[in-house]
Parts: structure tokens; sequence; C-alpha cells
């Protein structure tokens, strides 16, 4: 159930704790009692000794969206998979709609990317141009490199992709 673009009042996207390696076993219980969600994923070729395979895992490790009101939150709560909401400030953490929607369509791109744990200072902006159109970043430079952050700041994460030189961007305003 992806309902990221959907604008249902009185719902918002909060992030929940997952056990460990319990994200899709999460995904299949927040189905099961309806409670829209949204859990990213990422292929990776793995290799063993003997072969390799493509596997799916989840991007964002112990972690899946939910797209609930306060009782479905609560109920989502019970469920075994799932460990807690996180909070801020003592209080369930709402994750705003355009973040979700932003983690979402920057997946959509084929791009190879890396995970950042913590916040990236810099200037936020928005590709104008290119592969990356529509998403809205911060852009960082190192070793003559440009990379472009995509960050779910509740969680303290941040994705990265490098970007040519010749990217078109516009600065985004908070």
């Amino acid at each position: 159930m992806n309902p990221i673009n959907s604008g249902e009042p009185g719902k918002y996207w909060f992030a929940l704790y997952t056990r460990p390696r319990q994200e899709f076993k999460a995904a299949e219980r927040m189905t099961k009692i309806n409670v829209a969600h949204y859990l990213p994923v990422i292929k990776k070729l793995k290799q063993w000794s003997d072969r390799k395979k493509v596997i799916t895992e989840p991007l964002l490790r112990g972690y899946i969206f939910i797209h609930a009101d306060e009782s479905e939150r609560l109920q989502a709560l019970k469920e075994y998979p799932v460990l807690n909401c996180v909070f801020d400030k003592g209080r369930p953490a709402v994750i705003p709609g355009w973040q979700m929607e932003n983690l979402e369509n920057y997946l959509k791109r084929e791009s190879d990317f890396f995970l950042y744990e913590g916040l990236l200072p810099g200037n936020k902006v928005k590709i104008k141009k290119g592969p990356f159109e529509g998403i809205i970043g911060v852009i960082r430079q190192s070793d003559n490199q440009h990379t472009l952050a995509v960050t779910i700041e509740l969680l303290n994460r941040s994705i990265l992709t490098y970007i040519s030189r010749d990217t078109e961007f516009e600065m985004v305003k908070e």
C-alpha cells in the first residue's frame, strides 16, 4: 500500500522502529491491519562463494513509515515486528509529506547511491533538469565531485548520489 501522494485529512506520516530484520514482516502486518505504509527498498547484487543473486532489502534498516491517524498509529504499535514510534520532544514525530514524496521520487531514479548517517550542512536545492529533475536535496562538494543528499531529517539519515557538474538547480527557501 503506497499512500505517498494521498492527502487524507487527519493522517500524518510516522516512522516506526522495527525489530531487527523485521521490516518486511512489519509491512505485511500493516497490510493485514489496513494501515497505509511505505517501506523503501533497494535491490543489491550479493555474491556468495558459489553464486550471485539480486536481493531486495530495506533502504533504512529498522524503520517502516506509516500514514495514519492516532488510532491507527496505536494499532500499528501493537504488532509484534514493531518496537516503537520515533518520538520528538516527547511526542510522536510527524514526518512532512514532502520529505516522504521526495524519498519515493528519488528511489525511482536509476542511480548508484549510498546512505549517510547524519545531516549535511549546505544549501537546499531543487534539480531543474536531468535524471534527478524535481528532487529537492542538499548539494555537497568533495574531491572535485558534487553529491546530492536527500534527507529524512527526523531519522538523521541522508541518501547521497553523485551528480554531474553541469546539473541545473535552483535554490529552495525553507
